[in-house]
Order: structure tokens, then sequence, then C-alpha cells
């Protein structure tokens, strides 16, 4: 509703009813109950449901989410109402969180179509249906504004994660957060750290793989929620990392978008608090530790975090005086790009020599990381018992290999054989 009256296509739809979930599940063939004891039903379709044919619509289908208007009982748990009473469509509205998500869309029916007043279509001008606004959100939506349904800090009250979904709206929707609702959130900021560390993570997740991540980020610390997300302190620091991630796609690591915006962030932090250009290797350590556990990184999401993070410190302290060897394994490592995404954000002359280094080692005719002339398995076939001193000599000879002073198999193990192997 919200997306549609901006412009926007929305990406789902959410249907409220007055029809009980007994009811839902009498009018529809497919159904899941997914939160009973709230109404909450949801329902599947398809083409024939409503008689359309063909082979091209055998596989299609949507699933939407039925809720039956309810009234809301006390938030005990700061999460979920303790009771609920199905209600009316007022009474709906009343307890959302924002005034902009509390519209409704009285679709055309059989028996009636929509007014001029408060009609809505779609983007090729189709009426959608009536608005129907309790709240005053369509004067907010309007204004650009985000607020509070009713009492900012009941709103909070029932759920202080609404305090880190104020951000995301905003910072997405290019909205002002509405003076009481703003001061609320600052009142409540450090009740953050009672809500679930999984729902926290979730929210910073969209937050910093959108777009719109710097102006939701400079949000987030300007409420004081960053210390309370990130379970450290609050630090109102700027973020000129973050903000140069605008504009181009992120590399993808295994970890997904998040591990570039993430490391950036952290950077940031790291300078305004320390004024020190690059962090060293026990502070990474100790911070994604701590992160991991705060926003409840997967293990390839925290290891994505660490490694770019590691990267940099390596490129920008050490690689002027890294040989070609230490520097092809460093420019190998599969983490290296977004490393250099930071590096040459934060200083574009490293970042061009650095470039311009990797360019030349990659043609040098050997290449960053090609396949090893000489493993442990060929150790073995030689007569050479295995032992820990292989690990070793293996990496001393693919080290004379990236640097092209052995070019075969024959020269490798001689120089193995002159290691002692």
């Amino acid at each position: 509703m919200r997306d549609a009256l901006l412009g926007q296509a929305p990406t789902d739809y959410d249907v409220a009813t007055d029809a009980t979930p007994a009811r839902v599940r009498e009018v529809f063939k497919r159904t899941q109950e997914v939160g009973a004891a709230f109404g909450v039903v949801l329902v599947t379709v398809y083409p024939e449901d409503w008689g359309a044919t063909g082979r091209g619509h055998r596989n299609m289908h949507v699933t939407v989410e039925v809720a039956t208007f309810r009234a809301d009982g006390p938030y005990t748990d700061a999460r979920r109402p303790d009771s609920v009473v199905f209600s009316d469509p007022q009474s709906d509205a009343a307890r959302r969180d924002f005034t902009v998500n509390a519209l409704f869309i009285d679709p055309p029916g059989r028996d009636s179509a929509p007014t001029e007043h408060n009609l809505v279509c779609d983007a090729e001008g189709v009426p959608l249906g009536r608005v129907i606004d309790f709240v005053g959100g369509l004067a907010d939506l309007k204004a650009h504004v985000l607020r509070a349904v009713g009492d900012p800090d009941k709103r909070l009250a029932e759920d202080h994660l609404r305090a880190l979904r104020a951000v995301r709206f905003a910072a997405r929707l290019d909205f002002a957060i509405h003076p009481t609702t703003r001061a609320a959130i600052t009142r409540h900021a450090a009740e953050l750290r009672g809500v679930s560390r999984e729902r926290i993570g979730d929210e910073l997740r969209r937050m910093l793989t959108h777009p719109t991540r710097a102006a939701a980020i400079r949000l987030l610390q300007s409420l004081q929620l960053d210390g309370p997300a990130l379970d450290g302190p609050h630090l109102d620091a700027p973020a000129p990392l973050l903000s140069s991630l605008a504009g181009s796609p992120l590399p993808l690591t295994e970890a997904g978008e998040l591990g570039l915006p993430l490391a950036a962030w952290l950077l940031d932090r790291h300078r305004a608090e320390s004024g020190e250009p690059w962090p060293h290797p026990a502070w990474v350590d100790q911070t994604v530790r701590r992160v991991r556990r705060a926003l409840c990184l997967s293990n390839d999401e925290s290891h994505a975090v660490r490694e770019i993070l590691h990267i940099c410190e390596a490129i920008a302290r050490s690689w002027k005086t890294l040989g070609t060897a230490l520097r092809k394994r460093l420019a190998h490592r599969d983490l290296f790009e977004p490393g250099m995404v930071l590096v040459s954000a934060s200083d574009p002359s490293l970042g061009r020599s650095v470039s311009s280094d990797v360019k030349a080692l990659s043609s040098d005719g050997v290449g960053l990381g090609p396949p090893p002339l000489l493993t442990g398995d060929d150790l073995v076939a030689e007569g050479y018992k295995p032992s820990p001193r292989f690990k070793t000599v293996l990496e001393e000879v693919y080290d004379a290999q990236l640097e092209g002073r052995v070019r075969n198999k024959t020269a490798a193990l001689e120089l193995a054989r002159s290691l002692g192997v």
C-alpha cells in the first residue's frame, strides 16, 4: 500500500480482512496456519482457482498472507502481544508501528466501485481501490515523514526492534523521522539490547546490503542505536568508507553482500575511535568476535568481514615491502578484491599502485596462483615419509615457483631435496 502510493512497485501484498481464520480456510482450498493465535493464514492460489487455463499457467501460483483485523493485548515480552481480539479496521490500524504502514486499500467489489476520493492506481493507471486512513498516514506520506502510530513510547515498549525498523524505513524512503518519534527512539535506545540478537542482525543486514546503507548508518548512530546494536560503545562517527560503496554493485563474497559494507562500517568506526587509519590484527579479531555475537553472523559472514579487514591491513602496512611470492599470495586470496575496494577508497594513490603491481604480477608468465608443480603426493612417490617438514618445504618450493625460480617438476624436486625434505 505504502509503496504503491509512492509510485513504487510493491514487492508483496498483505491482506487484512474481517473474516476469521476459520472462515479464510473455508473459502480457500490451499491454506497454511502460520499464526492462528494472531489471526494469520497463508493462502496459496493457482491460476486454475480463478478459471485460468493453459500449459503456461500450470506451475504458476501466488502465496498471500491473510490477517484478520485485530486489537492487541499487552506485550510483556516486548515482541508479541500476550493476546489478541479480532476486531475492526480502525483498531487494526491503531496497533501498527508507523502511520505510513497503517494504510489500507479497499479494492473495488462487485457491488461497489472506488470513488475518486483517495483513489489509488497502479503504475498503468488501473484503479486498485480506495485508501482508508485512520491514523494520518496519507498526510505523513505526502510530507515524507515517518511517525509512530499513537504514543511512540508505547509503540517502542511493545517491540524495541521498531527503532531499527524506523531507521531502515526512513533511509530507504528518504523520509524524516517525526520529532516525537525520534526523541522516543533516542530515549529508549539502550533498551534495544534486550531484543533478540538474531532479529537485530536481520535488520542490520537489510540496512547494510541496501544502496541507502550510508544514510541508514548515519541515522542509526545519530539516534544512539549503534552501541546497543553492535554491543559496543556509541560512536557518532563519519562514514566515508561506507559512503564510498554507493553507486556500484558490491563484490560478492561467499557470505553474500554483507562482508564488504560491514567491514567498511567497522573501519570507519575504528578511525573515529582511535585516529589510526588501519587497525592491527588483534583489534580485527576481537572486534569481529564481538560483532559476530551481536548480530548473529554466520561462520561465512564473520570470516568474510575478518578476512577483508586483515587484507586491508596487510596491503596498507606491508605491500611495499613484500617480495614477489608474498604479493602474489596476498593478491590471490579470495577476498582480495573487496579489500582493495576499501584500500582504494581510503588511499586512491596506494590503490592505483597496488592494482598496477597486481596486473604486472598476473601477466609475468607464471600468474598469481598457478597449480603447484610439487605436491605431498609427489614427495611420497619419491620415497619420502610424510612429516611436518613437508609443509615448510612445499611452501618454499611454491614460493620459488611464484617467483619463476623453478619452472618444472624436476627443478621443484631438486629444490625440495636441497631443502632437506
